[in-house]
């Protein structure tokens, strides 16, 4: 699928930013909001879940597989990244499966990269929009 083929590709960008620096808030501020449904490792899932989403997204936006694996690669530096900035703070922890949840959401996503979920965006302005 082409890059063009959305029309509105700008806010789908805006939109995907926006879910990158809410990763971003949400893993550096000293008192981030606490979810326990009381599943065992719901941290770890929390952390494939994010991952997961900010590539599936990113890979809607770029047809081509450089680009897509070029965003891939940033996440996972990123997800690396965020866990030292956390071990260099008292108040969040540096942990070693956080990293390795982070990058195996990016990979799930990566590896569905030519599924019906990158096109998730385009059937949304098709049949809920009605691109003409």
């Amino acid at each position: 699928m082409s890059e063009s083929i959305l029309r509105y590709r700008k806010l789908w960008l805006g939109l995907g930013w926006l879910l990158v620096a809410s990763i971003w808030y949400l893993s550096l501020t000293p008192k981030p909001p606490q979810i326990d449904l009381g599943i065992d490792f719901f941290d770890k899932i929390s952390h494939f879940t994010a991952y997961a989403a900010m590539t599936a997204w990113f890979i809607q936006l770029y047809s081509t597989t450089r680009t897509r694996l070029f965003y891939a690669a940033g996440f996972v530096c990123m997800g690396i990244a965020i866990e030292f900035l956390q071990g260099l703070g008292s108040d969040r922890l540096f942990e070693y499966a956080d990293m390795l949840a982070n990058s195996l959401g990016v990979l799930s996503m990566l590896l569905l990269k030519d599924s019906s979920l990158s096109n998730v965006l385009y059937q949304f302005e098709r049949h809920i929009l009605k691109n003409d």
